[in-house]
């Protein structure tokens, strides 16, 4: 099959980019001829499986849902954008997907504005489209502006399929959006999880690895670039790992309020453990005044790449997802269990799904110590005390569980192989 596959923003850091290079490469890897639609200027730095990247010109504003940096563009959020502004943007979108038709699939990220692109691009053909909803437009553009919610609800009318993370997703879909034209479209499928990537190593090994990797990432001078890993990583982690009688704790993903790493800094008062902590964003000098005020034994590292966290993981005892605002899915937890380390998560959204999943492989006596009270780092620190006192049997026992889970239910292989089944099915009037 001829599949296009849009995507607004990049190919690296978390979120709907890994998702679309992770997709990319499993339908590539099938024997697809793939095209990515974004906007990365370095796609030879990702494995995509030999999808081709096309990064057409949509003009100088981009449309986003978090402020970020982006180079060569300004970044406005989308409910502050003028319609205008954000119709050009489209247009432009679409324009691009067009002229590489004929294609079997067009595939877009986010309801807005991947619905009206991709509904956009297929106009006047019989190409179908299908479009994913990540949630993070839904809860932060789209809720709570109905103009918006109506425009995303109306490009979805022609989908062939809309694909949900997970159930939370689903209910949000419907709270923000009302009810779509062909509610029977709407498809459930969880993100998936590279288990081959992610997978248990020695700590020797993983240690050398993610070392190397370091010595590879791009110089950054002051760590004036925050999309560029820290300055001096190789040797930071080196040493702060050095010691394998220390537990270690994992968190990685965007450093914002809502995701709660903060609740993670205090919740590691009075434990004998270290923590890595991994991502980019505008409340990392807050967390960073935070752990030094608490005496904290912890690492910041700036953003990883999935080169890096593929030889971190294993060398982690227990990650924790900590957020405080709802999310889609917890892909990072996933990533973390597939890759040997215990999954801790707030008991949320879609958060809560995935503590689900890996409590049914746990034995019974353990399967509260996959989730905790969301904004409680009290319960945290519980959680996290009781998981680092197992016994180290006891602990592998856990994890392997965990990774027992992630393979059953999150493998990419799979999952690719379902969104696309879905996609191309004949949709019901």
């Amino acid at each position: 099959m001829r599949i296009l596959l849009w995507h607004g923003y990049l190919l690296g850091g978390t979120g709907s980019n890994v998702y679309t290079r992770a997709l990319a490469r499993e339908w590539s890897l099938a024997g697809h001829d793939v095209t990515v639609v974004c906007q990365e200027r370095h796609p030879e730095l990702y494995d995509l499986g030999g999808a081709k990247v096309v990064r057409p010109d949509v003009g100088p504003i981009l449309p986003v849902f978090v402020l970020d940096r982006y180079e060569g563009f300004e970044a406005r959020r989308l409910h502050e954008l003028e319609r205008a502004a954000a119709d050009r943007f489209v247009a432009a979108s679409a324009a691009a997907l067009r002229e590489l038709l004929p294609a079997d699939l067009i595939f877009t990220n986010h309801v807005l504005l991947g619905g009206p692109v991709g509904a956009a691009a297929v106009a006047g053909t019989t190409t179908p489209f299908a479009v994913k909803a990540h949630g993070s437009e839904l809860e932060y553009s789209m809720r709570d502006h109905p103009d918006l919610a109506a425009w995303g609800r109306e490009s979805l009318r022609d989908a062939s399929g809309v694909f949900v993370g997970s159930a939370h997703i689903r209910a949000v879909l419907a709270e923000v959006c009302g009810t779509l034209a062909h509610p029977e479209r709407v498809h459930e499928v969880p993100p998936g999880v590279d288990v081959d990537e992610f997978q248990p190593v020695p700590r020797a090994v993983a240690l050398s690895a993610l070392v190397r990797e370091a010595r590879a990432d791009d110089p950054n001078p002051g760590n004036a670039e925050e999309r560029l890993a820290d300055e001096g990583n190789a040797t930071r982690l080196a040493a702060f790992l050095a010691d394998a009688s220390r537990p270690t704790v994992l968190y990685f993903g965007k450093l914002i309020r809502n995701k709660g790493v903060h609740l993670l800094l205090e919740a590691l008062q009075g434990l004998d453990a270290r923590a890595v902590i991994v991502g980019f964003g505008d409340y990392r000098e807050e967390l960073e005044a935070q752990a030094r005020a608490l005496g904290s034994d912890v690492l910041f590292t700036g953003p990883l790449e999935h080169r890096h966290l593929r030889h971190l993981v294993p060398l982690c005892d227990v990650s924790v997802v900590p957020s405080i605002f709802p999310e889609a899915f917890g892909m990072v937890a996933a990533e973390a269990a597939a890759g040997g380390a215990c999954p801790l998560v707030a008991r949320h959204s879609g958060l809560a799904e995935v503590a689900a999943g890996v409590e049914e492989e746990y034995p019974a006596h353990l399967r509260h110590l996959a989730a905790f009270e969301t904004g409680s780092a009290t319960d945290l620190r519980a959680k996290l005390a009781e998981l680092l006192a197992l016994a180290p049997a006891e602990r592998q026992e856990l994890q392997a569980a965990a990774r027992r889970a992630v393979i059953a239910r999150w493998s990419w292989a799979g999952i690719a192989r379902r969104l696309l089944d879905l996609s191309v099915a004949a949709p019901s009037a």
